[in-house]
């Protein structure tokens, strides 16, 4: 009996933390405060990420690109800084006009926003 306990235990931390990777993200005014720079792509074919702006905290789940900008950076799980040069960036993004169209296309940085 305890160690069933355990094993429920056990996948119940597992559901919670593959829900804890949202993306809420706070841009930050330095790049000192920030945990990535990233540059904005004009094509979506030079991006490594494609990101769709949510309205709601609730919708940006997972890292899939679906991107809840908060008010504060204590709100957020990524503080990100705007860069104007893709050599400055960790990551290149591109704003889509549909949240279908938020992806990665490049997974080797996908560690990034986690």
């Amino acid at each position: 009996m305890k160690q069933l306990l355990t094993i429920i235990a056990a996948v119940f931390l597992l559901m919670i933390s593959a829900n804890s990777f949202a993306q809420s993200v706070y841009a930050a005014d330095s790049k000192y405060d920030a945990d990535i720079k990233v540059y904005v792509a004009d094509s979506k074919y030079d991006a490594d990420l494609v990101v769709y702006k949510v309205s709601s905290k609730y919708d940006a789940d997972d890292n899939k690109g679906l991107w809840y900008f908060t008010d504060s950076k204590y709100d957020a799980d990524k503080v990100i800084y705007f860069v104007d040069s893709k050599y400055d960036a960790d990551i290149t993004i591109y704003f889509a006009d549909s949240k279908y169209d938020a992806e990665w296309r490049s997974a080797n940085k996908k560690h990034l926003m986690y």
